[in-house]
């Protein structure tokens, strides 16, 4: 595999991190590069271990796993941004669901949004490919798109408050939707 086709891979998966960490810093408001840091951070440690564990567990755990992976991730990911929208109405501007300073939130976000990473690990696992190096670029990508989401959302936020957080949660379900589309009525 070419190093070209390797970091066309990573920023396909860096996308929906990237569409997530928008609607953070929307929700963060202010350049705290502690906080950014630590988000991007975590989004980045998901999309690079999870491509290990999936080269790992090869193709007999994929089959045990293909068939809800995307409905797990529709589900997190919905709940999330229909909360989101909800907050939107609630009258205030602080998001009081999307914390981003919440592990377990931000945690949560990273999960669903590298499940396609972890399926993509299987995938070098079948093919014989290493995953070492793959995992580090996978990684080092989505940390730089997250940190870039990050500070757009911020802008974003600062400039159109509470509207942003609305659009964010139908960003967060149309990154679901599209999860399970490409996974039932797309695929191959």
């Amino acid at each position: 595999m070419t190093f070209l086709t390797l970091l066309l891979i990573a920023v396909a998966l860096a996308m929906d991190s990237f569409a997530v960490s928008i609607t953070t810093g929307s929700v963060l408001k202010q350049f705290h590069l502690r906080a950014m840091g630590k988000i991007s951070f975590l989004f980045a440690l998901f999309q690079g271990v999870l491509p290990v564990i999936g080269w790992y567990a090869g193709e007999s755990f994929e089959e045990l796993i293909r068939d809800y992976d995307h409905w797990v991730a529709f589900v997190l990911l919905t709940l999330i941004g229909s909360k989101m929208i909800f907050e939107s109405f609630s009258g205030g501007d602080e998001a009081t669901y999307l914390d981003p300073h919440s592990f377990k939130k931000m945690a949560t976000l990273a999960i669903a949004t590298s499940i396609d990473a972890f399926a993509i690990g299987i995938s070098f696992s079948v093919l014989n490919l290493d995953i070492a190096f793959p995992a580090i670029v996978i990684g080092i990508v989505t940390f730089v798109f997250s940190f870039a989401g990050l500070t757009i959302g911020i802008k974003l936020g600062r400039t159109f408050g509470a509207k942003v957080e609305l659009i964010g949660g139908l960003i967060l379900i149309l990154i679901g939707v599209k999860i399970l589309l490409e996974h039932t009525v797309f695929c191959s």
